[in-house]
């Protein structure tokens, strides 16, 4: 397992598949490094290749306020996506692309050792929860995996395209401020 230093050194000079053609920058992560709550997306939109920062266009500006919602904001979690560069077209990730970043993100995992992980949308839920996952059905659904309490939330891009989806979104987010409360040490 290597450090934060020498695993985002080698994160920014990925060249283990196509995206790294294409990118404008390496999207690690960001947040804070012991955070006991980490969300995981699929991968870089636009706006996040062109700063190099997870959720920062509207998908990120509606995570921001879903956060705030239950008492959260980015200082007080983690924030990663599963592939680290930008799929073309804002695509899923290929299972190639998502093979090649795994490591990183299993890494970034083990430094954090998060006591929940938040995956945000089907193929960030179908790679680290199950490979059948279904979000409409199972999102909002724990389980616990290696210790870490689980669970899927639509992905804020989708309650974009599709706003009947929030009043769901909002009874995940409660349940989550429900898991922290349980199982979470810090302050929050």
């Amino acid at each position: 397992m290597l450090n934060w230093d020498a695993l985002q050194t080698a994160c920014m000079g990925c060249q283990r598949c196509d995206l790294a053609d294409t990118r404008h920058n390496v999207v690690f992560g960001e947040g804070n490094r012991q955070a006991e709550v980490m969300f995981i997306g699929e991968g870089p939109g636009e706006q996040e290749d062109l700063t190099g920062r997870p959720f920062v266009g509207r998908a990120g500006q509606l995570l921001d306020d879903m956060l705030t919602m239950i008492d959260l904001d980015r200082t007080k979690v983690y924030i990663a996506n599963m592939v680290k560069c930008r799929p073309p077209g804002n695509r899923d990730p290929l299972n190639i692309e998502q093979e090649a970043c795994i490591g990183y993100l299993r890494n970034q995992t083990a430094l954090i050792r998060p006591k929940i992980i938040i995956c945000l949308g089907r193929i960030a839920a179908m790679r680290l929860m199950k490979s059948d996952f279904r979000i409409t059905r199972e999102h909002g659904v724990w389980m616990q995996k290696a210790g870490v309490w689980m669970m899927a939330m639509f992905h804020p891009s989708a309650l974009l395209r599709d706003p009947s989806k929030r009043p769901e979104s909002f009874v995940d987010l409660k349940s989550l401020q429900a898991k922290i409360r349980e199982v979470c040490t810090h302050t929050y």
